[in-house]
């Protein structure tokens, strides 16, 4: 099913998303605050990218000589390169961190040093993932190796049975598939479906800039260090996936309980292409917050938690989440719609757990 044939019904005044919009604009307003990044954001910004480089620049320097030292420092590197994908570059990548255009694009191509592709991230996240949230075939967070099966609508496979037990494990890989393979495969894949006129750019042009990041990005992870440290090549290469593996991981647990969860909804369009609900209450049905108290958490994790704030108001920096969530729930049971969330983030892995393990059986 192509993208176009799929549409949600129009909204309409005074619906749910025009009053909760409503509201949280007046909460800008009153409050005179911009809904963009603030001071603790830039000081949140300048703390995941020294996570990140710190611990590189001290072991490539030589600061630290032994290897189980070195290791430390990858995975802290690890640690650090969630924290930009969750809390940096995400905001940047949605237009959220600033009202510049500009300074959102340059601060967005962080991902570039963590391996990733801004524009290929730009439409898997931004395009289709909150378009079309949970919708086979069309949110590619839905699509995954075989052995895997995230939504009821994918074929069950006998190995399923076992997926709440070793999906843990596969989950680590996320990242180093990102910096190897799938941001080719999905650049192709992306000029066939027409994707690729919604980022304003010529599909060479992309495969060029493509090509060069990643160049670049080897260079400066791996080949240098593999030169530079005193350790044999494949000690190198070994922290090198475990960084990722770390942050594979990280960015695994905190996206799938948003989502591939038992209260959320698996909509499929009808013949025509049409979704059953408006897209504001497609997203409340699809979408899951946890651990809404966990203030420190939530700092790390950039305001994720707040899925479903996330998702009506992704423009909208993650700072300020918590408070604008207040109006967006009590909104939400104004109208009688759902508004889901976990009280922690132990209940949202365990609720993650028990789906998976309902998918492999059902």
């Amino acid at each position: 099913m192509e993208r176009k044939a799929v549409q949600f019904p129009r909204p309409s005044a005074g619906d749910f998303y025009n009053t909760a919009r409503k509201r949280v604009h007046e909460y800008f307003k009153t409050a005179g605050i911009s809904k963009h990044a603030n001071t603790s954001m830039v000081i949140k910004t300048f703390c995941m990218l020294s996570i990140y480089f710190v611990p590189y620049i001290l072991m490539m320097t030589g600061v630290f000589a032994s290897f189980w030292m070195v290791f430390a420092c990858w995975m802290v590197m690890g640690i650090g390169m969630a924290g930009i994908g969750l809390s940096v570059m995400h905001d940047a990548n949605h237009g959220a961190y600033s009202k510049n255009r500009n300074l959102n694009t340059i601060i967005g191509q962080v991902i570039w040093f963590i391996g990733g592709s801004s524009v290929n991230w730009k439409i898997q996240h931004n395009v289709l993932h909150h378009s079309f949230t949970n919708v086979d075939h069309m949110d590619e967070d839905l699509e995954a190796v075989p052995f895997l099966r995230f939504s009821p609508h994918k074929k069950r496979l006998g190995i399923h049975k076992l997926q709440h037990i070793y999906a843990w494990f596969f989950y680590g890989f996320m990242t180093i598939m990102w910096a190897t393979t799938k941001d080719f495969k999905q650049l192709a894949r992306y000029k066939r479906k027409d994707l690729i006129k919604t980022q304003k750019k010529s599909f060479s042009a992309l495969m060029t800039e493509l090509v060069i990041v990643k160049t670049g990005y080897y260079i400066l992870f791996v080949i240098l260090p593999m030169i530079l440290l005193p350790f044999p090549w494949w000690q190198t290469l070994l922290s090198f996936l475990a960084m990722h593996f770390v942050a594979g991981f990280i960015l695994a647990i905190i996206f799938q309980p948003a989502h591939v969860m038992p209260d959320t909804a698996f909509p499929l369009p009808d013949d025509q292409g049409n979704m059953e609900n408006k897209w504001a209450i497609h997203q409340l049905m699809t979408t899951v917050n946890f651990a809404p108290k966990s203030r420190l958490f939530s700092w790390y994790v950039g305001g994720l938690n707040f899925q479903i704030e996330h998702h009506l108001f992704p423009n909208v920096c993650h700072v300020h989440y918590k408070k604008i969530s207040e109006i967006v729930r009590k909104t939400a049971e104004e109208f009688s719609l759902p508004y889901y969330s976990k009280p922690t983030f132990f209940d949202a892995l365990m609720a993650h757990k028990n789906f998976l393990k309902q998918l492999g059986r059902a």
